[in-house]
């Protein structure tokens, strides 16, 4: 606890952070939680960047004049 208290300011929140971390990892129901809400961001990043590349795709194809609005 000394040296915690030795932290700078800018860390003392990554410390907190850290110690809510193992405090929700001892809670079974909010680590299932956090798993689940983590897997489900993953999905909607990988979901969410095929999307982008085909909207990009789509967007070059009209600037060329291939497809129309």
């Amino acid at each position: 606890m000394t040296k915690i208290g030795q932290l700078p300011e800018s860390l003392l929140q990554e410390v907190s952070d850290f110690v809510e971390f193992l405090l929700m990892r001892q809670d079974s129901t909010r680590w299932q939680m956090w798993n689940e809400f983590n897997e489900s961001v993953m999905l909607a990043e990988a979901d969410f960047s095929g999307y982008l590349a085909n909207l990009e795709e789509y967007e070059e194809r009209l600037a060329r004049g291939e497809i129309q609005w």
